[in-house]
């Protein structure tokens, strides 16, 4: 596995940030981490960078122990933070040059360097100082050298967050190609990012992982393990009388006999029965697709 995270915990004093986690990420995949502010995210993704240290549990790049050999992990992965630190006045080839140059590349920096340039589309700005680049090429550079050392793991911390629609998707698209040969795990409380960039996605809630799915089709159905239907009746029927049917738990009443209906379980051959006992006939009765907006508020409220 690339990333394997096993009972991993965390604490800031008295206040515990991470409570015994646990997941695996394999080569390829393009993972989304997904959790409103202050749920975890940050804190675990700088103990994966080897930039934060941990009191409890196994956190592993490649089948290393970043705490035993966190040099070698360094070396396997490429961070970018949140905040994407940049030296501003330094120009951008200057600063990729410098990045490099920590990582002991010796004759083939130059050459690292123009690929980078141009992978990440920064050939039209490479000559510039950082400081005078917009927020979405200043992320290209953030990327880039995150990059440098080739890692076999990306590690990117709300690498979206501020960016306008354009930059926004040229983004996306460029971290969609870099994810092709390399494990991406990818940090955001934006359900647009996952459904545009990841094929899994790892939810985390008050520190604890709370949803993990391989299927992102799957997580538009779930929510507190409650199912919603659409149900409409041909004649006019009480609220009372749907919600004593089994399994039932809330009844939304849109017109005389037209219903939203929230259940516990698959509850359509019980409404079947029903309609049959009271001599009513079903005219609409399907499920409702809900959107991973929605799921995303049941998992983290």
């Amino acid at each position: 596995m690339s990333i394997s995270i096993s009972n991993l915990s965390k604490k800031y004093g008295e206040q515990t940030v991470l409570n015994n986690i646990n997941f695996e990420i394999g080569t390829g995949e393009i993972v989304g981490f997904l959790g409103p502010n202050g749920a975890g995210k940050t804190t675990t993704m700088k103990i994966l960078a080897g930039a934060l240290a941990y009191e409890k549990g196994s956190a592993k790049i490649c089948g290393i122990e970043v705490s035993e050999d966190s040099l070698k992990t360094k070396s396997l992965v490429g961070y970018l933070p949140e905040l994407n630190p940049l030296y501003t006045e330094m120009y951008v080839k200057e600063y990729l040059l410098f990045v490099a140059e920590t990582y002991h590349l010796g004759k083939e920096k130059n050459q690292r360097v123009n690929e980078l340039i141009d992978q990440v589309g920064l050939r039209p700005e490479f000559q510039k100082k950082i400081g005078q680049l917009s927020k979405g090429y200043r992320q290209r550079v953030g990327l880039a050298q995150a990059l440098i050392s080739n890692p076999k793991v990306l590690i990117l911390d709300e690498p979206t967050s501020g960016l306008d629609p354009n930059q926004l998707e040229e983004i996306r698209s460029l971290i969609r190609e870099i994810g092709k040969d390399k494990t991406v795990l990818l940090s955001t409380h934006i359900m647009q990012e996952i459904k545009a960039i990841c094929n899994r996605v790892i939810v985390i809630n008050k520190g604890e992982i709370v949803a993990d799915y391989s299927d992102l089709s799957k997580i538009k159905a779930f929510a507190e393990d409650n199912l919603h239907f659409e149900v409409e009746f041909l004649k006019e029927l009480s609220s009372e009388e749907l919600e004593n049917i089994n399994n039932i738990t809330a009844v939304n009443r849109l017109n005389d006999n037209h219903f939203t209906l929230i259940a516990s379980s698959d509850i359509r051959e019980d409404l079947f029965d029903f309609a049959v006992k009271t001599n009513n006939k079903i005219l609409i009765m399907k499920p409702i697709e809900r959107s991973m907006e929605e799921v995303f508020r049941s998992l983290t409220r």
